[in-house]
């Protein structure tokens, strides 16, 4: 126990104070994380960078390699566009060996006392992310400190000292080093691990060497079972993070091992927890250099162990959206922010329909907008859904503060295509009941709907842009329609009065009238949303 305990308690703590720190890196990234996304391309290189970049943010090679399969799984990301990023997640999380092989456990006390006060006395956001990363940057080198100090007794354990000899076979090295990142589910805390026991001399690089190769390895499997569940594409790209570092280990155990231990040694001959980490570092480094050439063929293979057709995302399903996302909550947002706005394009296309459906008397143009609409609620059920489980993720004020307005305008949104949904059965009421409308109220019904749909498209697009000046003007188009709902309800009420208008058909008319004020109402709401968060 007097082993055990401050082990799996500093252990405890190093991945505690990794959390932290990859959540105050973030936080401060903010909207940088989302960006350096969006700007993935087909370059494989570009791939790497934005791969080893958003794992250096995040501190888990496992969580970008997750957060990939969630956009490959909604279709927001190629195979082939994944190859790079994953092969960058494996170079960003040697970052962490780096700063671990740096002798700061003197200064971890004063990083999280300093951490901890800049926390509470820091009044702006950006201030209080740089104070988590200090907290978690301490906290994570008080665990390292917790596990060398437990582990020193080992020194004098015989057996102990057998097992240890035993692990310079590379096959049982590996093994283990598969075994304990399958367990620990991260290769940064599996070779944080091996970096105390270095620190205690209780192992040396011959031992090490073969250990790293099974880290490497057993980092994927949290990327293997993320994908169960996910469709073929996702899966390739969990099969092609596990071909590659095993093809890495198979390269480094029968050719590259002597010359990379040989330089390793050269490079730091004295201090075994940096050759651990140069290690660890040449091993990503060289195993990218050589293998990202035959990256097609890497996508072929995992084609072919994963066979199939790619299954189609449909209308009703999310496109956007994927749990695996949240992991990078930035980045979810976006993705979030997205899947709101397709919504909001198919409720316009249903507006549309329903319009059609009426002036047309086409009671199959009625029936699609029916249809429309269950996909349209089930939608809004999933996204909402979604927004939720984000908001309980490490979000910023204006992130939390965005994901309201999203759940807000979602609900707008779906009232549109509720009265996009009465609209047509206004429609189908006329086509059962043949109702006449006069040359008037047809002429007054085309400038509403069209009014109607405008404002609607245009709300959408200024939460789109986030542009003031399209907010400002579905205001103005806002009062526009509300001025003609009562000019034409006079109008049609004074027909009546003529009797140029059957009552049956009068009645239907200012339904219609006022479904498409109370469109322009919710389109307003989205608008204004718009406004009260770019001036705050």
């Amino acid at each position: 126990m007097d082993i055990a305990l401050p082990v799996l308690g500093g252990l405890g703590l190093f991945l505690y104070g990794m959390n932290i720190m990859g959540v105050g890196l973030q936080k401060a990234a903010g909207e940088r994380l989302k960006r350096l996304i969006e700007i993935l391309t087909n370059n494989r290189l570009m791939g790497v960078l934005v791969g080893t970049i958003v794992t250096m943010i995040i501190q888990s090679s496992s969580a970008t390699t997750v957060m990939v399969i969630g956009f490959v799984n909604a279709g927001l990301m190629t195979l082939h566009q994944a190859v790079g990023v994953i092969f960058g997640a494996n170079i960003g999380t040697t970052v962490t060996a780096q700063l671990i092989a740096f002798n700061l456990t003197d200064f971890a006390p004063l990083a999280v006392a300093a951490g901890v006060g800049t926390w509470l006395v820091a009044s702006k956001k950006r201030t209080k992310s740089i104070a988590e990363i200090l907290i978690g940057f301490g906290i994570l080198f008080i665990g390292m400190d917790m596990m060398g100090s437990g582990l020193k007794p080992l020194a004098d354990n015989p057996v102990f000292t057998n097992i240890m000899i035993r692990l310079e076979d590379p096959f049982l090295g590996i093994l283990v080093g598969l075994g304990l990142t399958t367990i620990l589910q991260s290769s940064s805390a599996s070779i944080g691990l091996l970096q105390a026991l270095a620190s205690q001399r209780l192992i040396n690089i011959n031992i090490a060497f073969p250990i790293l190769f099974g880290d490497n390895i057993g980092t994927t499997t949290t990327a293997l079972i993320s994908s169960i569940g996910a469709n073929k594409t996702a899966k390739r790209a969990a099969v092609l993070h596990f071909l590659f570092n095993l093809i890495g280990t198979i390269i480094f155990v029968t050719i590259l091992k002597n010359p990379i231990q040989y330089l390793v040694l050269k490079i730091s001959p004295y201090d075994i927890k940096r050759q651990i980490a140069n290690a660890h570092t040449l091993f990503n480094l060289i195993n990218v250099v050589i293998q990202l050439p035959f990256s097609n063929l890497l996508v072929k293979a995992a084609m072919k162990i994963v066979p199939g057709d790619v299954e189609e995302v449909t209308e009703a399903g999310l496109k956007f959206l994927d749990s695996r996302i949240i992991e990078t909550p930035s980045i979810a947002l976006g993705q979030a922010t997205k899947e709101v706005l397709r919504m909001g394009k198919i409720v316009a296309d249903n507006l549309k329909t329903a319009t059609n459906a009426f002036l047309n008397k086409d009671e199959k143009l009625t029936q699609e907008v029916f249809n429309q609409e269950k996909i349209i609620n089930r939608l809004e059920s999933d996204i909402v859904e979604y927004l939720v489980e984000l908001s309980n993720a490490p979000l910023t004020e204006a992130q939390h503060a965005q994901v309201s307005i999203l759940i807000n305008v979602i609900n707008d949104i779906e009232r549109v295509g509720d009265h996009a949904d009465n609209i047509a059965e206004l429609a189908q009421t006329a086509i059962d009941d043949e109702l006449d409308f006069s040359e008037d109220a047809i002429g007054d019904f085309k400038v509403i709907s069209s009014k109607g749909q405008e404002v609607f498209i245009k709300s959408l697009e200024a939460l789109k842009d986030a542009d003031l000046d399209k907010a400002r003007d579905v205001l103005k188009i806002e009062e526009e329609i509300d001025a003609l709902e009562k000019e034409y309800r006079e109008g049609h009420i004074q027909r009546l009065n003529k009797h140029l208008c059957l009552p049956s058909s009068g009645a239907v008319f200012l339904d219609l009238l006022s479904n498409f004020e109370r469109v322009s109402d919710h389109s307003s709401n989205i608008a204004l949303y718009v406004l009260d968060e770019l001036k705050n």
